[in-house]
């Protein structure tokens, strides 16, 4: 097998020749979809807006257990931070409260007007090895607001009432 050009973008042709035939002309085929692509839910399960989920249950539950043993192991830390900023996503949907946990990831989550353009009027900042605490439970969010761990602003930025996740519980 050769590749052979762009089908479309993202999409490789493959060049397969037909066995036996000498001098035939290549079949072409889409790639096959790679194995984290295989691992995703399909579009629109369990979110309502048709967003894919791209970190798997089972992996950002392993990397939560790794980040627990070891909370500098920072590949953990990151796949646990996108795993329960999804999760997060999936408890509470919308567009209004903008979540961001530099640099490892930020979501858009909580029912309410959708903003669009600029910066988000409800924004809630913070470090991951806080936000790890925050939906693990460690810490309250009065208490990390009390602190300056985390900056909240906006009417609808207090998330103390999805926190901690149920998705992040040891089992």
């Amino acid at each position: 097998m050769a590749y052979v050009g762009r089908a479309r973008p993202g999409r490789f042709r493959v060049a397969q020749t037909v066995p036996g035939a000498m001098g035939a002309a290549p079949a072409y085929r889409p790639r096959e979809p790679t194995a984290a692509r295989a691992r995703r839910e399909p579009v629109g399960a369990g979110r309502h807006d048709g967003r894919v989920r791209r970190t798997d249950p089972s992996d950002g539950r392993a990397a939560l257990a790794a980040w627990r043993a070891d909370p500098t192991d920072r590949v953990a830390r990151r796949t646990a931070v996108r795993f329960t900023l999804e999760e997060l996503a999936d408890v509470a949907p919308g567009h209004t409260v903008e979540v961001r946990v530099p640099p490892d990831g930020a979501v858009q989550a909580v029912e309410g007007p959708r903003h669009t353009r600029g910066t988000p009027p409800n924004v809630v900042q913070t470090d991951p090895a806080t936000w790890l605490e925050l939906v693990t439970g460690l810490v309250t969010w009065h208490d990390a607001v009390a602190t300056a761990r985390l900056t909240a602003s906006g009417e609808r930025a207090d998330l103390s009432g999805l926190l901690p996740l149920q998705a992040t519980r040891q089992r």
